[in-house]
């Protein structure tokens, strides 16, 4: 038996034991979770390389990105991530056409690194880890549930942050929920308050209530 395929043979059992603690990990494993296992960086590296795991991003590696949509992704990787803008807006279904990239509301203190991936586009944004816990609710997107700001709160930060969205789709949401029979003015001017968002909520909502 030649050294070769010694090697070859040991490879593919290792090979074997990390797509089988990643399949029993939800599909996604992180690199210090492989390191447990005994698994090096080179040896992570050369599955990569050869085509047999795929980074998703920095530390985190999976079998086949086709296993997964986009918003259990999202989920799986940014649990400490609120939905919020365009991606809220998506998730209450006041608009209807999916956004490009995710719009997440994240601890400023988060490395950065953690967002730069291809696949799902993330767009942070950075936010006081006490303002981050305001309003915190989950709403099911894509049969997956996830974090989300309390849709007057997302409609009071829609408006602080005008600038970032386009003028069309913001137009659409603030009208969808507008309509909402559920929606709470009361909240609504709270949250507005607590965001320094008044004046854009009575000029821009008010003319309409």
């Amino acid at each position: 038996m030649s050294d070769s395929y010694v090697i070859n043979e040991k490879r593919e059992h290792i090979l074997d034991q990390v797509k089988e603690f990643i399949l029993k990990n939800g599909g996604i494993a992180k690199k210090s979770q492989l390191n447990e296992l005994g698994i090096d960086y080179r040896r992570i590296l050369d599955f990569v390389e050869k085509g047999d795991l795929l980074r998703l991003k920095n530390g985190y590696y999976t079998i086949r990105i086709s296993d997964f949509a986009e918003e259990e992704l999202i989920a799986k990787l940014f649990p400490d991530c609120v939905l919020n803008l365009e991606s809220g807006l998506y998730a209450y279904g006041y608009i209807e056409k999916k956004p490009y990239g995710w719009r997440l509301s994240v601890d400023k203190n988060t490395s950065k690194s953690r967002f730069k991936m291809d696949y799902p586009k993330v767009l942070p944004l950075y936010t006081e880890p006490e303002i981050l816990k305001l309003g915190v609710t989950e709403a099911k997107v894509g049969g997956c549930r996830m974090a989300v700001f309390e849709k007057e709160r997302l409609i009071c930060d829609c408006l602080k942050y005008e600038d970032k969205i386009d003028r069309d789709v913001l137009k659409e949401g603030l009208m969808s929920y507008i309509k909402d029979p559920d929606k709470d003015i009361a909240k609504l001017m709270r949250y507005a308050r607590e965001r320094k968002a008044v004046k854009k909520v009575q000029s821009i909502i008010g003319v309409w209530l």
